[in-house]
């Protein structure tokens, strides 16, 4: 079976089944937002390895319970070896869930405030080598703006293109992977 270029072993059940498949829960909206402002600088990889560590850590990605965490808890989550220990970032999961939830108020959920951004569907891409997939795009530099116009840190467009692709708002499958989708007709 044929699978993107960037999948190595362990990350293959991430390709298969959740990168580029649209999402429309707002708790997994907010983890892939968190995980990929804790990949800046990193690894997907690496994230994956620790995603549930950071998913005890913040509460399932619950945005309430995020946004509510004390600066006691989150000083107490940088001496965690098992995730990303980077204090910026941590302090930055707490301070966009409630950017988050001031989203949710406004729109009703994040899902009808995001998905708005691709025209309501994902954007297909037909790539035939990994070299050609963008790290940004005007669509990412554009919600990134506004998600920063809101008080949202870590969500610069390359992170914002990464955070579109985990989503499914984007899909860059390569045309030799098995998850590419055709072309419209």
């Amino acid at each position: 079976m044929n699978r993107c270029a960037w999948v190595k072993e362990g990350m293959e059940t991430y390709h298969d089944k959740e990168w580029g498949v649209p999402v429309h829960s707002d708790q997994l909206h907010f983890e892939l937002l968190v995980l990929e402002g804790m990949q800046a600088g990193l690894s997907w990889e690496l994230i994956l390895k620790k995603r549930a560590a950071f998913q005890k850590v913040f509460h399932d990605f619950d945005p309430s319970k995020v946004a509510q965490m004390t600066d006691k808890e989150l000083e107490r989550a940088l001496h965690n070896p098992n995730i990303i220990r980077n204090r910026k970032k941590l302090f930055a999961a707490s301070h966009n869930a409630k950017c988050f939830l001031k989203i949710q108020k406004e729109f009703g959920t994040f899902d009808t405030y995001v998905w708005p951004f691709v025209g309501g569907k994902p954007h297909i891409n037909h790539w035939e080598k990994a070299e050609e997939v963008p790290c940004l795009s005007p669509i990412s530099m554009k919600l990134a703006a506004d998600l920063k116009k809101r008080g949202m840190i870590f969500v610069g467009p390359k992170i914002i293109y990464s955070y579109m692709q985990a989503a499914g708002l984007v899909s860059d499958h390569t045309t030799d992977c098995f998850a590419a989708q055709p072309s419209e007709m």
